[in-house]
């Protein structure tokens, strides 16, 4: 037994099976080891799972940043509807004082054009 056992620390993917009762090492047939797949089964859906959580995380991610630029744009209309307002205003307001302006020039003397000719007749 001390060959058989020597054989599989050296190599652990091979297993001695005896074809015989006696212990000769010359009638044993080193088969391989059958492979566990329940591993790589397991890293398989460990794996589809993670890709499946970070398609999940980018989901929710860009849901979110759809939703943040909604409402931002929502803010810049709004604003855009308030500058629009008070332009409306502001015009309205220089409109009045224009014509307040031009209400007091006529109404001065000092803004009045000077006839020369028909002030020395």
């Amino acid at each position: 037994m001390e060959g058989s056992s020597k054989e599989e620390e050296e190599d652990g993917t091979f297993t001695n099976i005896s074809l015989t009762d006696d212990i000769d090492d010359s009638s044993r047939i080193l088969y391989p080891r059958p492979k566990s797949l329940l591993p790589e089964m397991m890293n398989a859906d460990m794996d589809a799972v993670d890709a499946e959580n970070q398609v999940e995380l980018e989901k929710t991610r860009l849901i979110n940043q759809v939703l943040e630029l909604q409402h931002t744009l929502e803010d810049l209309s709004a604003r855009v509807d308030a500058v629009k307002e008070e332009n409306l205003k502001l015009k309205s307001e220089n409109q009045v004082l224009g014509q307040y302006i031009e209400n007091l020039m006529s109404a001065s003397s000092v803004f009045q054009t000077t006839d020369t000719k028909s002030k020395r007749k």
